[in-house]
């Protein structure tokens, strides 16, 4: 056994970060694996593979895979919340028109500055 003396400060320490440790992983397992289902440019057999490297090296696996496909895992991830904001203002009514109008009576109001309008509106009409 790693520590005999019963429950001691260090023995909660140890446990919670051994506890933190797996939560961590699983967290970043669950992340990389939905990223990599709904991935539609890999073949099934490179999702194999990844699966079991996620498995059977389960940090370096993760980490490997962040490190390889993170950029496109951010770029992924944007990407599926753009079309969740536009699958809601479509569903909700709302047009760009209207939040740019929104702004505008804002920005009028002097509840926004001129940089505020300015960055909001772009984000806005650029998506």
């Amino acid at each position: 056994m790693l520590f005999n003396e019963g429950f001691t400060f260090r023995n909660f320490v140890a446990d919670a970060f051994a506890i933190f440790m797996f939560v961590l992983w699983f967290w970043l397992f669950v992340s990389v694996v939905s990223d990599l289902f709904r991935r539609h440019d890999l073949s099934g057999w490179a999702k194999v593979f990844w699966v079991i490297a996620l498995i059977l090296f389960s940090y370096i696996g993760i980490f490997a895979y962040i490190l390889t496909q993170g950029r496109g895992m951010a770029e992924r991830n944007q990407a599926r919340g753009q079309q969740a904001r536009d699958e809601f203002f479509q569903v909700a009514g709302l047009s760009a028109a209207d939040e740019i109008e929104k702004l505008d009576r804002l920005k009028a109001a002097g509840s926004i500055s001129e940089q505020e309008y300015a960055r909001l509106r772009a984000r806005v009409v650029g998506g």
